[in-house]
C-alpha cells in the first residue's frame, strides 16, 4: 500500500512509538529447540508408522520360511568353523532378545532336544550383572540350563554406547552334540546361495 510519503517522514512519525523487546539469545535458542523437538517427534511418528505397516506386510510365517530364515540367521550371526580351527558346534551369540527368540523357534522346528541347549550371559563387568541374568532367564524360560556368566573386563576409557538400563549383555546359546547339525547348516546355506544365484540369473535375462 502506497502512503504518498517518503521513508524519512515515516521514520520521524514512528520514532517515538514503543519498540517490541528484542529476543534474548536464550529465548531464540528455546524457540529453535522447540522447533527441532517437534521435527524429531514428527519423524519418530513417521518411523513408527512405517515400522507398523511393514510388520503387517509379513503376515503368517510358514515352517519352510522359518527354516530358511533360521539358516540365514545362523550363518550371519552364529559361530562358524575356521580352516585353522574346525570346531563344528552350533553356537549363537546375540544381544537382541528378538533374534534369540527366532533362533530358539528355529531350533524347535528342527526338533533339537531342549536338554541339548546351554545358555550363559556374556556382559561387561561394570554392568548390572544380576539384572542381566534375570532378564535372559525370563526371556528364554530355561533357568536350569544356565551356566556361569562370562564377564568382560571394564575399560574406563571407552566410547561404547551399550550402557544403561537397556543393556543386558549378550546371550550365548550352545547346542551340545551338534556337529552333524552344524554340517547340515553349512550345506543348507550353500544350497540357499546356489538357489539365490540361479534365481538372480533368471531375473537378469
Amino acid at each position: 500500500m502506497e502512503l504518498g510519503c517518503s521513508k524519512g517522514s515515516i521514520s520521524l512519525w514512528v520514532r517515538d512509538l514503543p519498540k517490541p523487546p528484542k529476543r534474548s539469545r536464550e529465548d531464540a535458542s528455546a524457540i529453535a529447540r522447540r522447533g527441532w523437538e517437534a521435527t524429531l517427534e514428527r519423524r519418530e511418528a513417521e518411523r513408527q508408522q512405517t515400522k507398523r505397516d511393514a510388520a503387517a506386510e509379513i503376515g503368517t510365517v510358514t515352517e519352510r520360511e522359518l527354516f530358511m530364515l533360521g539358516v540365514g540367521l545362523y550363518w550371519a550371526e552364529g559361530t562358524k568353523a575356521k580352516p585353522h580351527r574346525r570346531q563344528e558346534r552350533v553356537t549363537f551369540v546375540n544381544s537382541d532378545p528378538h533374534m534369540i527368540r527366532v533362533f530358539l523357534a528355529w531350533l524347535r522346528l528342527l526338533d533339537v532336544p531342549s536338554e541339548h541347549l546351554r545358555f550363559h550371559v556374556h556382559i561387561h563387568e561394570s554392568a548390572d550383572v544380576p539384572e542381566a541374568e534375570r532378564f535372559w532367564r525370563e526371556e528364554v524360560g530355561r533357568s536350569g540350563l544356565f551356566g556361569k556368566t562370562t564377564l568382560k573386563k571394564h575399560n574406563p576409557v571407552t566410547n561404547r554406547k551399550n550402557t544403561g538400563e537397556g543393556y543386558h549383555g549378550c546371550l550365548v546359546v550352545r547346542v551340545n552334540k551338534s556337529a552333524e547339525l552344524y554340517r547340515r547348516i553349512e550345506g543348507w546355506w550353500c544350497g540357499i546361495v546356489g538357489a539365490a544365484e540361479r534365481t538372480d540369473q533368471g531375473n537378469r535375462t
